[in-house]
């Protein structure tokens, strides 16, 4: 394998695998949502922080390019 075909292999290796990691955060996160509790009644402190953190999250991968 010459050079530059061995440069478009790894360039495109590496967005597929970007592709991938962008596509399992997503589904991690939308599992993740499945397993906090409702945001019905947050009295505890920790479940606040929990809700926060899950919103960020959800916010910054939902911001990454695809």
């Amino acid at each position: 394998m010459d050079t530059r075909s061995r440069q478009n292999f790894d360039s495109s290796y590496r967005e597929d695998l970007s592709e991938y990691v962008a596509h399992l955060q997503l589904h991690m996160s939308l599992q993740a949502r499945n397993l906090v509790p409702t945001l019905t009644k947050t009295v505890d402190s920790r479940e606040q922080l929990l809700h926060q953190t899950q919103a960020t999250f959800e916010k910054l991968v939902s911001r990454q390019t695809l």
